[in-house]
């Protein structure tokens, strides 16, 4: 075999700060709370939702938006999630408001079997009596083929009666939603019904590759764990504190009706070196009422025990950053946190950002994703949370904004190459590796790299199974500048495929994928 063309140059480091553009998805009938879901069989596909009963549908990227007032016989009454299995259905799950019911009695979900476009009438988990069913999130599980949903049950919603009292429960489908398991208690220590601090809130469930469930929630200054290493059936004698949350999880923002740091658990299940990596992500005001941080922890160990918390946002200011949501693209394990951001200003305008780290949440890079400024107001409910999916480097953050007391929904233009370029790494980072260009591509194609700190590095490739293919770099010392390689398909053996390719320094490690196609 001929060795592989390297060519490499030393350059002036040139960075180029592009615009994101922003795509106005809704602002008719007063949307917030908004979520968001990329199709893993078609990343061309994505649906959005916001409160109280709004789905949205693209099929073109998310260049192009078509909204959907939904209905069901339980009601559609606001925290809406929507997900999707491996097969391209999508579920809303949603609270409840039914004509012959309760307020809130039941977690409802609904499935479209045709890309979002429509939806089902639905099932639904969690009647119990009168007592109020708040705040759920789901997700699907590629192992099992089950769907698991956690959520806080109320015995009385705003109720002072300290015989009343708030539980995690959980509740799973095993024939995609049709059906329901009895919701169980999952938590051992219950909360109050005031939903503030002293509530158990903020459940999100995550998966592992191998039949396990994670989930985090908030009381008062701590964030408790749990896991089931069963699919469900059983859960840990005694919560695990994975972080504590100093002054709570529900506190004030100029300029918002209210304001909470709840908690977002994600897991790694890509060919990473963070496979496995389960991450919290919250906000909190440890450090003042004026100086709100979003922050994740981390365990390498199934959650039993897990890292200080790290600061999300990069600024040294002293402002709010806040209602952070977060994901980590299961193709790379890059890890993507979106939230508001006031570093700019010293009053109540506010920004959105999206923080990403490539090396297993030690460190993040911030890069300002919203062209315009907004400044809210305490009588426009701006909703509880944002969200953002990502998947095969495809970055698609969904957030609400306020302009003269109407609100919007938004999202963004972003993948993972472009962000890089805009974040100006080398300033924190050793190096930053680029999409290769073409990609996909049958023969040649030229990886590029910027190499902030002079060193040895390494460049190997590797198939999607992880097996390693070739040292494309082995261990070579490079001086700091732009370094680019020609990948030749032909002279490395390589078929028509999806391969990644990993740039090492140290510790720290950068992976792409790239794409063979035959001509």
């Amino acid at each position: 075999m001929k060795r592989l063309l390297l060519l490499f140059f030393i350059s002036n480091l040139q960075v180029s700060f592009a615009q994101f553009t922003n795509i106005l998805i809704d602002h008719n009938g007063d949307p917030n709370e908004t979520t968001i879901c990329v199709n893993p069989n078609n990343p061309q596909n994505i649906v959005g939702g916001a409160n109280l009963n709004f789905t949205y549908q693209s099929n073109d990227g998310g260049l192009t938006w078509e909204k959907n007032s939904v209905s069901c016989p339980y009601g559609v009454w606001g925290d809406p999630c929507i997900i999707s299995d491996t097969m391209g259905n999508f579920y809303f799950i949603h609270l409840s408001n039914p004509p012959n019911g309760n307020w809130i009695d039941r977690i409802v979900c609904q499935k479209s079997t045709d890309s979002g476009a429509s939806w089902s009438n639905g099932s639904y988990t969690g009647l119990n009596g009168a007592r109020a069913q708040d705040k759920a999130w789901a997700i699907f599980d590629a192992l099992s083929q089950n769907i698991y949903v956690t959520w806080t049950q109320f015995d009385s919603y705003g109720s002072n009666d300290p015989a009343d009292s708030s539980i995690i429960l959980f509740s799973k489908s095993t024939d995609l939603g049709v059906t329901w398991s009895t919701p169980m208690r999952i938590n051992r220590t219950a909360g109050d019904c005031h939903d503030s601090d002293g509530t158990v809130e903020g459940a999100v469930p995550a998966v592992s590759d191998d039949g396990k469930i994670y989930v985090a929630w908030s009381l008062n200054d701590t964030i408790y764990f749990d896991r089931s290493d069963d699919e469900g059936d059983t859960w840990l004698d005694a919560d695990i504190a994975a972080s504590s949350q100093p002054d709570g999880w529900d506190y004030n923002i100029q300029g918002l009706q209210r304001c909470n740091g709840l908690p977002v658990t994600k897991c790694d299940l890509s060919n990473s070196p963070y496979h496995g990596t389960i991450y919290i992500n919250w906000t909190d005001q440890r450090n003042g009422s004026a100086n709100t941080d979003v922050f994740i922890a981390k365990s390498t160990d199934n959650g039993n025990t897990w890292s200080d918390a790290v600061k999300v946002n990069d600024d040294t200011t002293q402002t709010n950053q806040f209602m952070s949501w977060m994901d980590v693209d299961q193709t790379d394990g890059v890890i993507y946190v979106v939230f508001y951001d006031r570093r700019n200003y010293v009053n109540k305008n506010t920004d959105v950002f999206l923080a990403y780290s490539t090396d297993g949440g030690s460190t993040f890079t911030n890069v300002k994703i919203s062209e315009d400024l907004f400044s809210p107001s305490a009588s426009v409910f701006l909703g509880d949370y944002t969200n953002i999916s990502a998947y095969d480097g495809k970055v698609v953050p969904i957030w609400t904004r306020e302009d003269g007391g109407q609100t919007s929904v938004w999202t963004a233009q972003i993948d993972i190459a472009t962000l890089a370029e805009t974040a100006s790494p080398l300033a924190t980072k050793h190096f930053m590796l680029y999409q290769n260009v073409p990609n996909p591509f049958s023969d040649i194609t030229t990886i590029e790299m910027n190499i902030g700190q002079s060193g040895y590095y390494t460049l190997t490739l590797f198939d999607m199974m992880g097996r390693k293919i070739a040292d494309l770099i082995s261990n070579q010392f490079l001086r700091r500048g732009h370094a680019k390689i020609t990948l030749d398909a032909r002279r490395l053996g390589l078929n028509e495929s999806a391969y990644y390719y990993s740039l090492r320094k140290d510790n720290e490690i950068m992976t792409k994928q790239l794409v063979i196609v035959n001509q």
